[in-house]
Formats: structure tokens, C-alpha cells, sequence
């Protein structure tokens, strides 16, 4: 029987009003069929309010075993703690001027043994996709020594999106078949399916 795989899919935006919350979970909906014995959580990191990066040692010269407990700040062994959880990761990423957010980037900075060797899937949007910001942020798992997974869904957002998700709480149907239409949904199941794979949950 296969084991249960824990799977986080960290909200890459903190602003107060935003979208990333709801296409997590559109994509959390969306990707669980093909993940079955996976049980997905959302990281949302307005939920770990770090500052700009502070801790006194470098995160990769922590015990490779626990590191947890030898980072001085507790909202760094809190953030440790929720990330060693997780069997793999999912960055849904928003583009800020060609790459991602500077929060996104600080969370990713604060730990190093907590993401080595666990496998990562990119989801991006903005109004072209966001494109820009996933290869940057491939770049920056590949340094973090995460296993990058190859599909990466850019999901293309619109004028009208984030006033109806306010208003509705949930992605727009008129969003979710443009999705379809443009073969970002392909995209999300062939992450899903990688995924699984790279889990062993197939």
C-alpha cells in the first residue's frame, strides 16, 4: 500500500487583498485526482511574518538532521518546522516585475535542508502568465538543491479577477475556460502527474 505523501503548496503573495489563496486552491482541486494518496496543505506565508532575512549563521551550515532548533529566532524554527513537514512543495507564484515577490524570495532564503532534495513544482500567473517569475524562481530551487519539476502551469489572470474573487471568494468559470482553452489545465495535470510519479504515488 502506498504511504501518504504530504504535499504544501506555499501562497507566494502577501498582500492583503490578492489571488494567490484562491488559484491554490483551484489548482489544489484540480491536481488531486492524480494525486491520491497525497494530502495536500496550504502554506500561505502572510501566516509567517518574517522580516528581512535575520538570522546570525547561514541556513546550510545548520545540522543537515534537525536544524529546527539551532536557528536563533523562534519565527525561524516556527517556518523550519512547517516546511519539514512537507514530502514536496508547490510555489504558486504571482510575477512582481519580471520575477517573484520579495516575501517569496525571503521565506526560500531562511531555510536550506528543509527544501534539499525534495521535489518542487512552479505555478505561476500574472497577466502573461508570469513566465518571467518562474524561471527565476527555477533558478532558485535548483540552488536550494530541490528537484524542480519539468511542467510549470502559467496561468494567465485578467482585469476582471480579482474584483469577482473578492466579491465571490472562488475563481470565475469565465477564468477557469480560458484556462482550458489556452492548455494551462493540460499543464496543471501533467504537473500533477509528474508529481505523483516523483512521489511514487503511481
Amino acid at each position: 500500500m502506498t504511504s501518504v505523501k504530504y504535499v504544501g503548496f506555499v501562497v507566494g503573495s502577501t498582500r492583503t487583498t490578492r489571488l494567490g489563496p484562491f488559484i491554490t486552491k483551484y489548482l489544489q482541486e484540480k491536481m488531486a485526482p492524480h494525486c491520491r494518496s497525497a494530502q495536500f496543505s496550504t502554506v500561505d506565508l502572510a501566516t509567517f511574518p518574517l522580516p528581512l532575512y535575520d538570522e546570525p549563521v547561514m541556513p546550510g551550515k545548520q545540522p543537515a538532521e534537525d536544524p529546527t532548533p539551532h536557528y536563533e529566532h523562534n519565527f525561524t524554527r516556527q517556518w523550519s518546522a512547517e516546511v519539514l513537514k512537507y514530502d514536496a512543495l508547490v510555489f504558486v507564484t504571482p510575477q512582481y516585475n519580471w520575477s517573484v515577490p520579495a516575501g517569496l524570495k525571503n521565506a526560500l532564503d531562511y531555510l536550506y535542508h528543509e527544501w534539499k532534495g525534495k521535489p518542487a513544482g512552479i505555478v505561476s500567473y500574472g497577466g502573461r502568465g508570469g513566465d518571467k517569475a518562474a524561471t527565476h524562481l527555477r533558478d532558485i530551487l535548483n540552488g536550494l538543491r530541490m528537484q524542480v519539476l519539468t511542467a510549470a502551469p502559467a496561468l494567465s489572470t485578467s482585469s476582471t479577477m480579482l474584483p469577482y474573487i473578492v466579491e465571490h471568494g472562488a475563481v470565475s468559470d469565465e477564468d477557469k475556460a480560458r484556462w482550458e482553452a489556452s492548455g494551462a489545465n493540460l499543464n496543471v495535470e501533467n504537473l500533477a502527474q509528474e508529481l505523483a510519479q516523483k512521489l511514487s504515488l503511481v
